[in-house]
Order: C-alpha cells, then structure tokens, then sequence
C-alpha cells in the first residue's frame, strides 16, 4: 500500500507523515530528495545556475534554496523550468526509494509518500491513495517559520488550489486544531485501511 499526502504549502504535511511513520509505513520525503539533488549533483547544480544565474549561490558556491525560491516563484515561466528539470529527476529518485523498501519489507509495504507537488506531477502515477492536508491559510502563515509572509503567499499561488486537490483526494485530513487531534485522524486513516 503505497499512499500519497499532500497539501500546501505549512499545511502540516510532513507531521501527518511522520505520525504515518509510528503505523510502520516508510516515509518518502520529495522535498528532501530534491535538496540532496541540489546539493550532491554537480551537474544538476551547473544546470540551475546557468538557467537561474549565480545569484541563486551561497558564499560557497553551492545553491542557496531560499535564493532560488526567490528567483522562481515570482516568475511562472521560471518556475516552469525548474519543475521540468527537477520532476523528472525527484520521481526517478522516489521509485529508487520505494525498491529499497520493498526488497527489504516485502511486495506489500506500507509507503508514505509526502510530497508537496504529487498531485500536479507523475508522482500521482505511484500511489494508491492519496490523503489532502487541509489547513486555513491564517494557521499557514502562523505556523510557517521557514518563510516570509511574502514568500509564503508566492509560494501558495504557484500551488494547485486546495479545492482542485480535495476533489482527488481518498482521505482529508483537517489540520486546524492540535497534535492529539491530527494524530487521531491518522489514526483513524490506519484503521480504515486495515479494515481493507
């Protein structure tokens, strides 16, 4: 069972896969296999600056992702480019992962992939459920500490609209109130698919 959590951008996402994580599913994390990318392959690295220029590079020559955000996410046609390049590359690395899981814990694994994009991308392709995070976009812009207000809000308009992912989703899972409450509803989740 290979399941895929989504939702945008503070939604609590990464929390409910982690809670995943307790019922034994292997947690598949997207984004950090698109920053080991940006940070391990020189030529993926060569590629980003000569589409996004050198502005996007940290005092040491390596890719500063705040700075790259900045300079994709007030452009669409920028942005465009770096998902073609990145998608691709993040999926492969996803399939590896899943290979390694299921040579080591057998054909049916439970897999947890937590991906902010699964929905717009092929990594729909890889999963048999899909859970949408949902969360009021007052609690996004409290909760987020890794971004502006700005930045945040950029970052939101680029997404899928909630609403569009919500009507693909199996499960929703409402992250409005606190830890005990998102953990019950995973809970919840791990129950009815038990029952399966």
């Amino acid at each position: 069972m290979i399941l895929g959590v989504t939702g945008s951008i503070g939604s609590g996402k990464t929390t409910v896969a982690k809670f995943f994580s307790k019922h034994w599913y292997s947690r598949i994390d997207a984004d950090w296999i698109g920053h080991e990318i940006l940070k391990k392959d020189k030529k993926i690295q060569k590629e980003m600056v000569r589409n996004f220029g050198s502005g996007i590079l940290d005092k040491n020559r390596n890719i500063a992702r705040q700075k790259l955000g900045n300079a994709v996410f007030s452009d669409k046609n920028k942005l465009k480019k770096l998902n073609s390049i990145m998608h691709p590359l993040i999926i492969k690395e996803i399939k590896n992962h899943i290979k390694k899981i299921r040579a080591k814990c057998g054909k049916n694994a439970r897999i947890i992939i937590d991906a902010p994009l699964l929905l717009e991308t092929e990594a729909k392709n890889l999963v048999d459920k899909v859970i949408v995070v949902k969360c009021d976009e007052k609690n996004i812009f409290k909760r987020n500490k890794k971004f502006t207000m700005q930045q945040t809000e950029r970052i939101l308009n680029t997404q899928m609209p909630l609403k569009k992912k919500l009507k693909q989703a199996d499960f929703v899972i409402d992250n409005n109130k606190d830890l005990n409450d998102l953990e019950k509803q995973v809970e919840n989740i791990v129950q009815k698919l038990n029952q399966k």
